[in-house]
Protein backbone atom coordinates (compact mmCIF):
# COMPACT_ATOMS: atom_id res chain seq x y z
CA UNK A 1 0.00 0.00 0.00
CA UNK A 2 1.97 3.56 -0.76
CA UNK A 3 1.73 6.42 1.40
CA UNK A 4 -1.34 8.57 -0.11
CA UNK A 5 -3.53 5.15 0.05
CA UNK A 6 -2.62 5.16 4.09
CA UNK A 7 -3.32 8.39 4.72
CA UNK A 8 -6.52 8.18 2.45
CA UNK A 9 -7.35 4.88 4.64
CA UNK A 10 -6.56 6.15 7.91
CA UNK A 11 -8.80 9.42 7.45
CA UNK A 12 -11.88 6.31 6.25
CA UNK A 13 -11.14 4.75 9.09
CA UNK A 14 -11.00 8.34 11.69
CA UNK A 15 -13.81 9.97 10.16
CA UNK A 16 -16.71 6.24 10.16
CA UNK A 17 -15.50 6.30 14.33
CA UNK A 18 -16.40 10.05 14.41
CA UNK A 19 -19.59 10.13 12.37
CA UNK A 20 -20.85 6.44 13.66
CA UNK A 21 -20.52 7.41 17.32
CA UNK A 22 -21.60 10.74 16.85
CA UNK A 23 -25.11 11.71 18.87
CA UNK A 24 -27.01 12.22 15.10
CA UNK A 25 -24.93 9.34 13.14
CA UNK A 26 -23.41 10.92 9.86
CA UNK A 27 -21.15 9.99 7.02
CA UNK A 28 -19.04 11.76 4.97
CA UNK A 29 -20.37 12.21 1.08
CA UNK A 30 -16.60 12.28 -0.09
CA UNK A 31 -16.25 8.84 0.78
CA UNK A 32 -19.30 7.97 -1.72
CA UNK A 33 -16.22 8.25 -4.63
CA UNK A 34 -14.41 5.26 -4.44
CA UNK A 35 -14.20 2.63 -7.64
CA UNK A 36 -17.54 1.09 -7.02
CA UNK A 37 -19.14 4.08 -6.24
CA UNK A 38 -17.61 5.97 -9.00
CA UNK A 39 -19.32 3.97 -11.32
CA UNK A 40 -22.52 4.15 -9.83
CA UNK A 41 -22.53 7.66 -9.72
CA UNK A 42 -22.02 7.47 -13.63
CA UNK A 43 -25.05 5.09 -14.01
CA UNK A 44 -27.01 7.96 -11.78
CA UNK A 45 -25.99 10.67 -14.13
CA UNK A 46 -27.36 8.66 -17.06
CA UNK A 47 -30.61 8.63 -15.27
CA UNK A 48 -33.76 10.16 -17.19
CA UNK A 49 -34.70 11.79 -14.02
CA UNK A 50 -31.37 13.16 -13.07
CA UNK A 51 -31.47 16.41 -14.89
CA UNK A 52 -27.82 18.72 -13.34
CA UNK A 53 -25.62 17.01 -15.85
CA UNK A 54 -27.25 17.52 -18.88
CA UNK A 55 -28.57 20.94 -17.86
CA UNK A 56 -25.23 22.26 -17.37
CA UNK A 57 -24.02 20.67 -20.76
CA UNK A 58 -26.37 22.48 -22.48
CA UNK A 59 -25.27 25.56 -20.98
CA UNK A 60 -21.95 25.07 -22.01
CA UNK A 61 -22.13 23.21 -25.53
CA UNK A 62 -24.64 26.55 -26.12
CA UNK A 63 -23.70 29.47 -24.28
CA UNK A 64 -19.96 29.34 -24.09
CA UNK A 65 -19.77 31.87 -26.75
CA UNK A 66 -22.40 33.97 -24.50
CA UNK A 67 -20.05 33.66 -21.73
CA UNK A 68 -16.71 34.50 -23.41
CA UNK A 69 -18.76 37.64 -24.52
CA UNK A 70 -19.28 38.46 -20.62
CA UNK A 71 -15.78 37.43 -19.13
CA UNK A 72 -14.72 40.41 -21.40
CA UNK A 73 -10.56 40.23 -20.56
CA UNK A 74 -8.72 42.14 -23.34
CA UNK A 75 -6.21 39.93 -23.87
CA UNK A 76 -4.46 36.81 -22.01
CA UNK A 77 -6.19 35.28 -18.77
CA UNK A 78 -5.73 32.17 -17.26
CA UNK A 79 -9.16 29.57 -16.65
CA UNK A 80 -8.67 27.85 -13.31
CA UNK A 81 -10.69 25.42 -12.29
CA UNK A 82 -11.16 23.51 -9.39
CA UNK A 83 -12.67 20.10 -9.32
CA UNK A 84 -12.89 19.42 -13.02
CA UNK A 85 -13.53 15.07 -13.06
CA UNK A 86 -12.81 13.87 -16.48
CA UNK A 87 -13.40 17.32 -17.63
CA UNK A 88 -16.38 16.54 -20.05
CA UNK A 89 -18.24 19.62 -19.20
CA UNK A 90 -15.05 22.28 -19.26
CA UNK A 91 -14.08 20.63 -23.16
CA UNK A 92 -17.45 22.48 -24.35
CA UNK A 93 -16.38 25.61 -22.36
CA UNK A 94 -12.54 25.58 -24.09
CA UNK A 95 -13.17 24.36 -27.34
CA UNK A 96 -15.94 26.82 -27.69
CA UNK A 97 -13.14 29.58 -26.45
CA UNK A 98 -10.38 27.96 -28.66
CA UNK A 99 -13.11 28.39 -31.52
CA UNK A 100 -13.07 32.23 -30.80
CA UNK A 101 -9.44 32.43 -30.49
CA UNK A 102 -9.19 33.19 -26.96
CA UNK A 103 -6.39 33.79 -25.79
CA UNK A 104 -6.07 31.46 -22.56
CA UNK A 105 -4.01 29.04 -20.54
CA UNK A 106 -6.18 26.16 -18.53
CA UNK A 107 -5.24 25.45 -15.00
CA UNK A 108 -7.01 22.74 -13.47
CA UNK A 109 -5.67 22.42 -9.99
CA UNK A 110 -5.91 18.92 -7.87
CA UNK A 111 -4.40 17.16 -5.22
CA UNK A 112 -3.91 13.78 -7.02
CA UNK A 113 -1.29 13.83 -9.53
CA UNK A 114 -2.52 10.48 -11.14
CA UNK A 115 -6.03 12.55 -11.56
CA UNK A 116 -4.24 15.10 -13.66
CA UNK A 117 -1.99 13.28 -15.78
CA UNK A 118 -5.58 10.97 -16.82
CA UNK A 119 -7.14 14.87 -17.50
CA UNK A 120 -4.27 16.27 -19.24
CA UNK A 121 -4.31 12.89 -21.68
CA UNK A 122 -7.79 13.58 -22.07
CA UNK A 123 -7.76 17.11 -22.63
CA UNK A 124 -4.98 17.42 -25.02
CA UNK A 125 -6.10 14.27 -27.39
CA UNK A 126 -9.58 16.42 -27.99
CA UNK A 127 -8.28 20.02 -28.00
CA UNK A 128 -4.53 20.10 -29.15
CA UNK A 129 -4.19 23.21 -29.82
CA UNK A 130 -5.20 24.10 -25.59
CA UNK A 131 -2.41 25.90 -23.75
CA UNK A 132 -2.40 23.61 -20.70
CA UNK A 133 -0.48 24.56 -17.15
CA UNK A 134 -1.74 22.11 -14.34
CA UNK A 135 -1.65 22.75 -10.47
CA UNK A 136 -0.93 19.93 -8.25
CA UNK A 137 -1.65 20.66 -4.45
CA UNK A 138 -4.34 21.87 -2.23
CA UNK A 139 -6.44 24.53 -3.83
CA UNK A 140 -5.35 27.13 -1.39
CA UNK A 141 -1.84 26.48 -1.33
CA UNK A 142 -1.71 26.62 -5.43
CA UNK A 143 -4.65 29.81 -4.99
CA UNK A 144 -1.61 31.71 -3.23
CA UNK A 145 0.66 31.60 -6.00
CA UNK A 146 -1.65 32.22 -8.66
CA UNK A 147 -2.68 35.13 -6.91
CA UNK A 148 0.86 37.00 -7.14
CA UNK A 149 0.65 36.78 -11.10
CA UNK A 150 -0.90 39.96 -12.78
CA UNK A 151 -2.78 37.58 -15.46
CA UNK A 152 -6.58 38.17 -15.12
CA UNK A 153 -8.15 34.60 -13.90
CA UNK A 154 -11.92 32.81 -14.90
CA UNK A 155 -11.94 30.20 -11.73
CA UNK A 156 -14.29 27.52 -12.54
CA UNK A 157 -16.21 25.57 -9.85
CA UNK A 158 -18.79 23.44 -12.08
CA UNK A 159 -21.36 21.03 -11.03
CA UNK A 160 -23.76 21.80 -8.81
CA UNK A 161 -20.75 21.13 -5.54
CA UNK A 162 -21.64 24.38 -4.15
CA UNK A 163 -24.63 22.55 -2.99
CA UNK A 164 -23.09 19.86 -1.02
CA UNK A 165 -22.07 22.71 1.52
CA UNK A 166 -24.26 24.11 4.49
CA UNK A 167 -24.57 27.26 4.32
CA UNK A 168 -21.91 29.25 6.15
CA UNK A 169 -19.55 26.20 4.95
CA UNK A 170 -20.62 27.12 1.18
CA UNK A 171 -19.61 31.16 2.55
CA UNK A 172 -16.64 30.13 3.44
CA UNK A 173 -15.33 27.92 1.01
CA UNK A 174 -16.12 30.27 -1.65
CA UNK A 175 -14.39 33.11 0.58
CA UNK A 176 -10.89 31.47 0.47
CA UNK A 177 -11.81 30.77 -3.35
CA UNK A 178 -12.21 34.50 -3.16
CA UNK A 179 -8.97 35.61 -1.16
CA UNK A 180 -7.18 34.08 -3.77
CA UNK A 181 -8.51 36.39 -6.59
CA UNK A 182 -7.77 39.93 -7.75
CA UNK A 183 -10.47 42.38 -8.31
CA UNK A 184 -11.94 42.06 -11.52
CA UNK A 185 -11.06 38.28 -11.80
CA UNK A 186 -14.00 35.97 -12.59
CA UNK A 187 -15.74 33.38 -11.07
CA UNK A 188 -18.33 30.85 -13.40
CA UNK A 189 -20.39 28.68 -10.61
CA UNK A 190 -22.30 26.01 -11.41
CA UNK A 191 -25.79 26.02 -9.10
CA UNK A 192 -28.77 23.91 -8.87
CA UNK A 193 -32.27 25.70 -8.65
CA UNK A 194 -35.22 25.42 -6.87
CA UNK A 195 -37.84 24.02 -8.91
CA UNK A 196 -40.93 21.56 -8.93
CA UNK A 197 -40.34 19.63 -5.72
CA UNK A 198 -41.65 16.22 -7.42
CA UNK A 199 -38.69 16.82 -9.95
CA UNK A 200 -35.98 17.45 -7.39
CA UNK A 201 -37.18 14.20 -5.15
CA UNK A 202 -37.26 11.95 -8.32
CA UNK A 203 -33.76 13.00 -9.30
CA UNK A 204 -32.15 11.98 -5.36
CA UNK A 205 -34.96 9.12 -4.65
CA UNK A 206 -35.02 7.50 -8.32
CA UNK A 207 -37.70 4.90 -9.06
CA UNK A 208 -34.44 2.57 -10.07
CA UNK A 209 -32.37 2.04 -6.91
CA UNK A 210 -29.90 3.60 -8.45
CA UNK A 211 -28.96 6.40 -6.08
CA UNK A 212 -30.21 4.14 -3.16
CA UNK A 213 -27.25 1.72 -4.29
CA UNK A 214 -24.93 4.70 -4.11
CA UNK A 215 -25.73 5.33 -0.27
CA UNK A 216 -25.23 1.72 0.80
CA UNK A 217 -22.15 1.03 -0.66
CA UNK A 218 -21.29 3.48 2.02
CA UNK A 219 -21.57 0.20 4.00
CA UNK A 220 -20.29 -2.18 1.51
CA UNK A 221 -17.31 0.01 1.53
CA UNK A 222 -17.11 0.04 5.71
CA UNK A 223 -17.37 -3.57 5.71
CA UNK A 224 -14.41 -4.48 2.95
CA UNK A 225 -11.98 -1.35 4.13
CA UNK A 226 -12.56 -1.72 7.82
CA UNK A 227 -13.69 -4.92 8.39
CA UNK A 228 -16.78 -5.04 9.64
CA UNK A 229 -19.60 -7.40 9.09
CA UNK A 230 -22.93 -5.21 8.83
CA UNK A 231 -25.81 -6.92 7.67
CA UNK A 232 -26.55 -4.66 4.38
CA UNK A 233 -29.85 -6.10 3.99
CA UNK A 234 -30.98 -4.61 7.67
CA UNK A 235 -30.33 -1.06 6.51
CA UNK A 236 -32.44 0.88 3.83
CA UNK A 237 -32.27 4.69 2.18
CA UNK A 238 -34.34 7.63 2.20
CA UNK A 239 -34.28 11.09 1.12
CA UNK A 240 -36.19 14.07 1.57
CA UNK A 241 -36.64 17.95 -0.40
CA UNK A 242 -37.58 20.52 1.59
CA UNK A 243 -38.90 23.17 -0.69
CA UNK A 244 -38.95 25.84 1.94
CA UNK A 245 -35.31 25.70 2.21
CA UNK A 246 -34.18 24.52 -0.67
CA UNK A 247 -32.44 21.03 0.89
CA UNK A 248 -32.33 17.38 0.11
CA UNK A 249 -31.13 15.55 2.89
CA UNK A 250 -30.04 11.89 2.35
CA UNK A 251 -30.07 9.14 4.98
CA UNK A 252 -29.18 5.39 5.81
CA UNK A 253 -31.82 3.66 8.25
CA UNK A 254 -31.45 0.83 10.35
CA UNK A 255 -35.07 -1.64 9.63
CA UNK A 256 -33.81 -3.04 12.96
CA UNK A 257 -32.28 -2.80 16.32
CA UNK A 258 -28.41 -4.11 15.57
CA UNK A 259 -25.02 -4.37 16.19
CA UNK A 260 -21.84 -4.36 13.70
CA UNK A 261 -18.56 -4.90 15.13
CA UNK A 262 -15.19 -3.18 13.05
CA UNK A 263 -11.86 -5.54 13.28
CA UNK A 264 -9.86 -2.37 12.21
CA UNK A 265 -11.21 0.38 14.09
CA UNK A 266 -11.78 -2.69 17.00
CA UNK A 267 -15.23 -1.29 17.86
CA UNK A 268 -19.01 -2.27 17.97
CA UNK A 269 -21.34 0.12 16.65
CA UNK A 270 -25.08 -0.18 17.82
CA UNK A 271 -28.06 1.13 16.33
CA UNK A 272 -31.69 1.50 17.30
CA UNK A 273 -34.43 0.48 15.16
CA UNK A 274 -35.55 3.65 12.32
CA UNK A 275 -31.68 5.24 13.47
CA UNK A 276 -30.65 7.52 10.65
CA UNK A 277 -27.31 8.05 9.34
CA UNK A 278 -26.77 11.44 7.56
CA UNK A 279 -25.19 10.89 4.19
CA UNK A 280 -25.94 14.22 2.12
CA UNK A 281 -26.85 17.55 1.35
CA UNK A 282 -27.83 18.92 -1.78
CA UNK A 283 -28.84 22.36 -1.32
CA UNK A 284 -30.84 23.87 -4.29
CA UNK A 285 -30.61 28.03 -4.53
CA UNK A 286 -33.28 30.54 -5.65
CA UNK A 287 -32.30 33.66 -7.36
CA UNK A 288 -32.37 35.97 -4.42
CA UNK A 289 -30.02 33.61 -2.42
CA UNK A 290 -27.78 33.63 -5.23
CA UNK A 291 -27.47 37.51 -5.13
CA UNK A 292 -27.43 37.64 -1.27
CA UNK A 293 -24.76 35.20 -1.84
CA UNK A 294 -22.66 37.01 -4.38
CA UNK A 295 -23.21 40.14 -2.26
CA UNK A 296 -21.74 38.95 1.18
CA UNK A 297 -18.31 37.69 -0.48
CA UNK A 298 -17.97 41.25 -2.74
CA UNK A 299 -19.06 39.45 -6.04
CA UNK A 300 -21.12 41.28 -8.18
CA UNK A 301 -23.47 38.65 -10.70
CA UNK A 302 -22.87 39.51 -13.77
CA UNK A 303 -25.21 37.20 -15.72
CA UNK A 304 -27.18 33.50 -14.52
CA UNK A 305 -26.76 31.76 -17.89
CA UNK A 306 -29.64 28.78 -17.59
CA UNK A 307 -30.74 25.80 -19.70
CA UNK A 308 -34.08 25.73 -22.01
CA UNK A 309 -36.27 24.66 -18.60
CA UNK A 310 -34.25 26.77 -16.17
CA UNK A 311 -33.21 24.07 -13.88
CA UNK A 312 -29.66 25.31 -13.34
CA UNK A 313 -27.39 27.66 -13.92
CA UNK A 314 -23.79 28.31 -14.41
CA UNK A 315 -23.71 32.05 -12.61
CA UNK A 316 -21.08 34.40 -13.64
CA UNK A 317 -19.42 36.49 -10.61
CA UNK A 318 -17.05 39.39 -10.82
CA UNK A 319 -14.68 40.09 -7.69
Amino acid sequence: MNTAQQIHYTAFAEDVLEGLTAKKKHLSSKYFYDDNGSQIFRQIMKMPEYYPTNCELEILSWQSDAILDKIAFSGNFNIVEFGSGDGTKTKQLLQAFLNKNANFTYMPIDISEEAILILEESMLAALPKLKMESRIGDYFDVLEDIAKEETPNLFLFLGSNIGNYKKEEAFRLLQMFASGMKKGDKLLLGIDLQKSPRIIQKAYDDPHGITKAFNMNLLHRINRELDADIAIDQFDFYCHYNPENGEVNSYLYSLAKQRFYSRVLNKSFTFEKNETIWTELSKKYSFTEIEELASRLNFKVIENFLDGKQYFTDSLWEK
